[in-house]
């Protein structure tokens, strides 16, 4: 494992990037410092940038938040996000097409629930309540500050009727700005620890790694020795470089900066991010403190 101050120092070794974007690119509420310039300058040289995310999102409302956020548009070739890997598995019916809706109540964005142009023969799917539904669609907890278990009493209808709930974001926690938010890896965990069974498609699981492959060959023939995975969640973006075996440049400044001390736009600790990784289980090929 090498700690390294810039993405330069090791890029010239890969020809495609596969970047986690909260806490790695955006913090939720802006750009990161240095992000923009990090990933312009690794495509400068002919770099392919994937973009992938645990987003509930399709891959065009994560460009338009990212958009928002600041994040350059001529930083990222293409996005693969959890939304749209669940969305295809969802339209081909693998939790029924009577669905009951978990999200976030005041999200607007319901390109989740458009079915997706790849399949040429979707199933109708059709938004019940509970007690009327098939199987269950996660994108988020209706509050995302609110600890998960007040979802139990819904959770125990749906284990009491035996329905799959098919997980949209696999993360647990985010990190919005300066506020620590639960996300529906949350729920879903809760799910199954009740007794039910949960359905994942973000990372760290095969089929986002899958959709980002295929949209990466859209550009270029890349093997996996010449990708270089970048993220700072360990049961996610980690977790999944490594079951996928690819390289991993670990952010320690994301989710685990207080752990491994490291400061905004500094370097980890060496003493506490050797403690950090032995506990968490994470063997990245890299570390860096934030992309840049």
């Amino acid at each position: 494992m090498q700690i390294v101050s810039a993405l330069s120092e090791v890029s010239d070794r890969y020809d495609a990037l596969f970047v986690d974007l909260w806490g790695c690119v955006h913090d939720g509420v802006r750009v990161m410092p240095g992000a923009n310039e990090a990933l312009r300058a690794f495509r400068a040289k002919g770099g392919k940038v994937i973009l992938v995310t645990n987003s509930p999102r399709a891959r065009t409302g994560v460009a338009r938040q990212i958009e928002g956020f600041g994040v350059a548009r001529d930083a990222w070739d293409d996005i693969a996000t959890s939304g749209d890997s669940a969305r295809l598995a969802m339209y081909r019916g693998i939790v029924g097409t009577k669905v009951w809706h978990m999200g976030y109540a005041g999200d607007t964005d319901d390109s989740f629930f458009t079915a997706p142009t790849v399949l040429d023969d979707p199933l109708p799917i059709e938004r019940v309540a509970l007690e009327e539904a098939e199987g269950i669609v996660c994108t988020g907890p209706a509050d995302p500050l609110a600890d998960p278990s007040v979802n139990r009493p819904e959770l125990l209808l749906a284990k009491t009727r035996g329905l799959k709930l098919l997980c949209a974001n696999p993360d647990i926690i985010v990190d919005r700005g300066e506020h620590r938010e639960w996300c529906a890896g949350a729920v879903a965990k809760l799910y199954g620890e009740m007794g039910g069974e949960s359905l994942y498609f973000g990372k760290p699981h095969p089929p986002i790694y899958d959709l980002a492959r295929r949209r990466l060959a859209q550009l270029a023939d890349v093997p996996d020795s010449a990708i270089l995975a970048i993220g700072d969640g360990p049961s996610t973006d980690a977790a999944g470089a490594m079951g996928e075996d690819l390289d991993l440049l670990f952010i320690s400044g994301g989710l685990g900066a207080a752990e491994t001390g490291t400061p905004r736009l500094g370097d980890p600790d060496p003493e506490k991010l050797a403690a950090y990784l032995q506990a968490t289980g994470v063997v990245p090929t890299y570390v860096i403190g934030s992309l840049r």
